[in-house]
């Protein structure tokens, strides 16, 4: 924004605490991401299972346009790919590229449409991808609608919340964690209202509930605007922008540092991201789905995830707070230093499923359900300190006037993550299941060995600039 929409946003939250204390735009913006989000995971939930158990199956896979062409692209990558690693690797280009296409969402709205309509623009792109999804023929198309839509979406209605407070504003940082418990609702709905009427009623029932909350999520949006940041004109934002001073040195250096631990932080989430993958694959093969004569849907696993990752955030929240009290004389960590705890913790939740997997290799029957709990519990604990304190950082570390960039080149790690996980998932039809998850612990571990080196070898740089050294403030 320019500084007179800053001066405007600060003193608008100064006397705007309507919401939990904070601004009323935060709830609207809340809310909508909440719809927003249940459409991206309602969707999310049926699609390695609607191309893995149907539509590429041989009997069906001839109607889908386009599908030749970008399976010759993934074999001349990977080789012969099977009906299930084609789905994997399909499902892992779609998780992975809509965590790149936000930096081109960031682009539209700084230089042409603006926030607002880039927002609704992403918004109406969901939707008519979620309803294409009813046609068999249309599933690229459908893809890239959905892959645009979330790129214009997701960037800004989070830059969105930042804007509604001023620089020095201590509630930005419970600001987002409100906003992603509101995301966590969603996840555990999503799957339970999607993914039971995908794999119950019928595939396209569930992606078209998936539409459906997309536009309450619009209609959310647009009912709030009154209470959102004022937009400054593009003239008067291009005029701001060449206000700001170079980087000078530190700045670049920061910029660069975060750049280079993008694969750090890819890394720590191959086995959170793997839960949407390979493990409801591998869940459906060597699990037992009953639970009192009922046949649990599969997608129900992704509602159990997201419930535990609920209490967990909260719980680390609450957590944090206790073990940084005035009277107990600890400091809570800075961000690099937790995001490495998160990732000593989440290793544990692959490496816990060597248990079942060295008893199914044994020649044990199928695995109990409660499997599901224990990984998500353990991951979940992890996963609470790395993705939200990832996204802090960023948005703290990165120089003024880059934020938005530096939330778009935050959002990269997910995009190869989920590229690299894709191709991870092939492999459970190759390595039996305990190697295949020992593997997956290894990687996120390594991840947490590196952050505590870029912890003692340029946590300085890092620091919040009212700690930094003078020498390296300049």
């Amino acid at each position: 924004m320019t500084a007179a929409a800053d001066a405007t946003s600060a003193a608008r939250a100064r006397h705007d605490r309507a919401f939990l204390g904070h601004p009323a735009g935060l709830g609207w913006l809340s809310f909508c991401e909440l719809w927003e989000r249940f459409s991206y995971y309602g969707m999310q939930a049926l699609l390695v299972l609607y191309l893995g158990n149907y539509l590429f199956l041989p009997e069906h896979i001839g109607g889908v346009a386009g599908i030749g062409s970008l399976r010759a692209a993934i074999e001349s990558v990977t080789g012969p790919r099977s009906t299930l690693q084609l789905a994997s690797a399909v499902f892992g280009l779609y998780t992975g590229f809509v965590y790149l296409t936000p930096i081109f969402g960031g682009l539209l709205a700084d230089r042409v449409l603006g926030r607002t309509r880039t927002v609704v623009l992403g918004a109406l792109l969901m939707a008519l991808g979620h309803f294409l999804m009813a046609f068999e023929a249309a599933l690229l198309p459908a893809l890239g609608c959905l892959l645009l839509g979330v790129g214009c979406f997701k960037g800004n209605i989070a830059a969105q919340v930042g804007d509604l407070y001023a620089p020095g504003d201590k509630r930005r940082a419970s600001a987002f964690q409100i906003f992603m418990l509101a995301v966590q609702i969603a996840v555990i709905a999503a799957p339970i209202v999607c993914g039971t009427l995908g794999e119950k009623v019928a595939w396209h029932w569930g992606f078209g509930a998936a539409g459906v909350g997309m536009l309450i999520g619009l209609f959310v949006y647009l009912g709030g605007r009154r209470h959102l940041p004022p937009e400054a004109p593009r003239q008067a934002a291009r005029a701001d922008a060449e206000a700001h001073p170079p980087l000078g040195r530190r700045g670049l250096l920061q910029v660069l540092l975060l750049v280079a631990i993008i694969p750090l932080l890819m890394l720590s989430i191959v086995g959170n991201q793997q839960f949407n993958n390979a493990y409801p694959l591998w869940s459906q093969k060597f699990m037992d789905m009953t639970v009192g004569g009922f046949e649990v849907p599969v997608t129900w696993l992704q509602a159990v995830d997201a419930t535990v990752s609920f209490v967990t955030m909260l719980g680390s929240i609450a957590f944090w707070r206790w073990w940084a009290k005035p009277e107990s004389g600890r400091r809570e960590p800075d961000e690099v230093t937790k995001i490495a705890l998160g990732c000593f913790l989440a290793a544990g939740a692959p490496a816990l499923l060597l248990i079942p997997a060295l008893s199914i290799e044994a020649g044990g029957a199928k695995i109990s359900i409660l499997w599901t709990f224990a990984y998500t519990l353990v991951n979940d604990i992890g996963f609470a300190n790395i993705l939200p304190v990832g996204l802090a950082l960023y948005s703290r570390a990165a120089p003024r006037g880059l934020q938005g960039v530096m939330i778009g080149i935050y959002y990269l790690h997910l995009f190869l993550g989920n590229m690299f996980v894709g191709w991870l998932a092939g492999l459970l039809e190759v390595l039996p299941g305990s190697q295949f998850w020992l593997l997956h612990a290894a990687l996120v571990g390594g991840a947490g060995v590196g952050m505590l080196l870029v912890k003692l070898l340029f946590g300085r740089l890092l620091a919040p600039d009212d700690e930094a050294p003078a020498a390296q403030a300049a």
